[in-house]
This record gives C-alpha cells, sequence and structure tokens, in this order.
C-alpha cells in the first residue's frame, strides 16, 4: 500500500495525538521516521499505523 509521504511532510499520528504535529524525516517502504514535537523522533510502520498528513 503506497502511503504517500515524503520527507518535509507534516503529519500527525491519529492515535497519538499529544505528541503533536510531526515533521517526517525519512521515508524507507512502509518505514517512515518522524519527529514529533512532544515526543522527538519515532519510526512508525505505515502499514500498522496511517499517519495523516497535515494541511
Amino acid at each position: 500500500m503506497e502511503h504517500g509521504l515524503e520527507p518535509g511532510d507534516f503529519v500527525r499520528h491519529p492515535r497519538e495525538p499529544d505528541w503533536g504535529l510531526g515533521q517526517v524525516q525519512s521515508v524507507v517502504g512502509a518505514n517512515v521516521t518522524v519527529n514529533f514535537e512532544d515526543r522527538g523522533k519515532v519510526m512508525i510502520n505505515t502499514t500498522v499505523v496511517s499517519l495523516v498528513l497535515a494541511r
């Protein structure tokens, strides 16, 4: 499944709203590393969690 995320995109984690806004740092297949305002860097498997693009 294609997630369409690219480095530099801003996203939110749908199950962790307290993490705040995150910026995509890297994308390797389904693994996306995001730097969240209030959580720091987290690697997320997008086959498990569908990140929400912040517009």
